[in-house]
């Protein structure tokens, strides 16, 4: 037999081997209002200004449901219901009924998990198995967490005697709109406070469908609003003069006018923010390890995470064979609806952020980086794209200063472990970093050199609700989770 024909049946057999009939998720499982109103007080609500937007479903361009689109008055309301919670009833309930509440939530969730997986793909885009798996067992996992610490502040703070805040204004992204809810909702609650939020215009849908999860059970109304609307909604809420604290997940850029508002004021913040971690692979590292945690690091979650793997570092030594084995992992991804279980790629969140991708992956095709994107076929309807490497980068290309935020991975290569530390640290991010080797003083030597927030060894993107969480440079002021992410919604004295 040839070497061709033995490559043509090598290739069939992988084809067969990676080959599944579709298994989808049905969403008929859940069900979607046509129409979702504002949630203030503990009851839904018609916006002031009558004005409702779309909310649109990324893998097919159909529209999910109407939002109500909320103003400076709605955002009054809801700041007012807010404080009176917290003075009238929250803040005087005994720590370990509050304590009760927030575990009853965890519970309601824990028995609805199916239907938010399912709304958390259908809206965000992102694979049925990502939302199972992660989103919401994490969620479920933060209210927990956040529950047993309610009547138990004075041990996590000894020698103080801690306070509530006030009314905490908190604005999340469209990534983990779920995730992001419970690390804003559940230490706020934990520690006394009331809340007013604002999920993404992109992805609101899973808040609301928490909101009729709150009714549920039965928290006092007022203790937790949510809101809706774009950028302006958010400003409306960091402006109001009645919110104590402040905590935004997303852009730099935002987080930068979000700063800049709250100079000159007594209020506290807290900015989790933007990203672009740096996976560095020593030449005595696991390579068929690093592999999968480099593919767990940017391509599972589309990219779509701000401490995303998004820069590859890897030894001289092994640059070919990493790079080599990384492609043929790429290729037996699949792409597409992101309601069928063997998807490993969902869609990307709207066409801005698609539009976004494809512009920097146009600038690097004109400045001569190599392209590399695996040949799988796309949906025809939808937002996609498909995972894809980018090679021959240096420093100083934008691809690499700047947060992509979609499955695009960049390749460099460095020779000593100080050359490794010094293009990890040259961007004007500090949020993650992952470190690959078999040599446990090499792990911390590096990781202690790398000025980011968390650092992985041996594997990436893992999570827990007792870590603290946030970065350094224009990653954000402030920690999550964790103790440290109850003392931002305290005042210790």
């Amino acid at each position: 037999m040839s070497e061709k024909e033995l490559t043509t049946r090598q290739s069939l057999r992988f084809d067969e081997l990676w080959s599944y009939d579709p298994a989808p998720e049905s969403p008929d499982y859940v069900k979607i209002k046509e129409q979702y109103q504002l949630f203030i007080d503990g009851k839904f609500q018609e916006p002031e200004s009558g004005n409702y937007f779309d909310s649109v479903n990324p893998s097919n361009e159909e529209v999910l449901a109407l939002f109500a689109e909320a103003g400076k008055k709605d955002v009054d309301k809801a700041v007012a219901a807010a404080r009176k919670a917290h003075n009238g009833v929250w803040s005087k309930m005994p720590a370990k009924e509050r304590g009760k509440y927030i575990y009853r939530i965890a519970r309601l969730l824990q028995e609805r998990a199916r239907e938010f997986a399912i709304i958390e793909s259908m809206d965000s885009g992102k694979p049925i198995r990502e939302s199972r798996d992660i989103d919401i067992p994490q969620v479920i996992a933060h209210f927990f967490y956040h529950a047993g610490w309610a009547d138990k502040l004075k041990y996590a703070f000894p020698g103080v005697d801690p306070k509530p805040l006030g009314v905490a204004g908190q604005i999340i992204p469209w990534n983990f709109p779920l995730l992001m809810a419970a690390w804003k909702i559940a230490p706020a609650l934990a520690t006394g406070n009331t809340v007013v939020i604002k999920p993404a215009e992109t992805t609101p849908l899973s808040a609301l469908k928490l909101a009729e999860l709150i009714q549920d059970a039965d928290l006092p109304p007022g203790v937790v609003n949510i809101v809706t609307g774009a950028g302006e909604t958010g400003m409306e809420i960091v402006r109001h003069p009645d919110i104590d604290k402040i905590a935004f997940t997303g852009s730099t850029e935002v987080g930068k006018i979000i700063q800049k508002a709250m100079a000159g004021t007594d209020r506290k913040y807290t900015l989790e923010l933007g990203g672009k971690a740096a996976n560095i692979i020593f030449d005595d590292a696991p390579v068929n390890q690093a592999v999968e945690g480099i593919v767990n690091g940017i391509f599972f979650n589309q990219g779509h995470v701000c401490c995303a793997g998004s820069r590859l570092l890897v030894q001289e030594g092994i640059a070919d064979e990493l790079v080599q084995k990384l492609k043929m992992r790429m290729e037996t991804l699949i792409v597409g609806d992101p309601l069928d279980k063997n998807t490993d790629i969902g869609a990307i969140n709207s066409k801005v952020q698609l539009d976004r991708i494809l512009g920097f992956l146009s600038e690097s095709v004109e400045s001569d980086q190599r392209i590399y994107q695996t040949k799988c076929d796309l949906p025809e309807k939808g937002y996609w794209c498909r995972p894809t490497l980018v090679e021959n980068v240096s420093q100083s290309h934008r691809i690499v200063q700047e947060e992509v935020f979609g499955p695009v991975l960049t390749i460099q290569t460095f020779r000593t472990p100080a050359e490794a530390v010094s293009l990890t640290n040259n961007t004007p991010y500090g949020l993650s970093g992952g470190v690959w080797t078999d040599k446990g003083s090499k792990i911390f030597k590096v990781g202690k050199s790398i000025r980011a927030g968390v650092i992985w060894a041996n594997t990436f993107n893992k999570f827990d609700p007792t870590s603290p969480f946030g970065g350094y440079k224009e990653s954000g002021i402030g920690r999550e989770g964790g103790i440290h992410g109850l003392s931002p919604y305290l005042e210790l004295s």
